[in-house]
């Protein structure tokens, strides 16, 4: 899972109460110039690598989704992985930055962290209530 800001943590956290002992995340943090040559280290270290996520928690429009998705792309290929694409895990396209309510948000932020891991929604949810 590749992802850039505090949504790593959430990631990491719910990962590791999940108990997944098979993904690997990746915090980028800086986004242009795009780290290109790590990142060709970091995956063609993984020669079993199966998927690849691009978590977000802006909506789709907003954040860095339209422009890391080609250079993951590239990257994947350079690193041995050609034909493999980037999957999205974030909030649906919105006019809006925010939902505006908090319950939303926690429901929505939930929703990405379990799609980015595949995991169960109702699952994260609940992680997130004990919280």
């Amino acid at each position: 899972v590749l992802c850039s800001g505090k949504v790593a943590y959430e990631l990491m956290e719910a990962r590791d109460e999940a108990g997944l002992d098979d993904v690997e995340i990746l915090r980028i943090e800086q986004l242009y110039p795009f780290p290109s040559e790590p990142l060709v280290k970091r995956l063609a270290a993984m020669p079993d690598l199966q998927d690849v996520v691009w978590c977000q928690e802006e909506p789709r429009n907003n954040g860095g989704w339209f422009f890391v998705v080609s250079q993951i792309e590239d990257a994947l290929t350079a690193a041995g992985h050609k034909g493999m694409r980037p999957r999205y895990a974030g909030r649906a396209p919105s006019a809006s930055p925010a939902t505006g309510l908090a319950k939303r948000h926690a429901a929505e932020q939930a929703a990405l962290v379990a799609d980015a891991l595949g995991l169960s929604v109702r699952s994260e949810i609940r992680r997130k209530q004990k919280a």
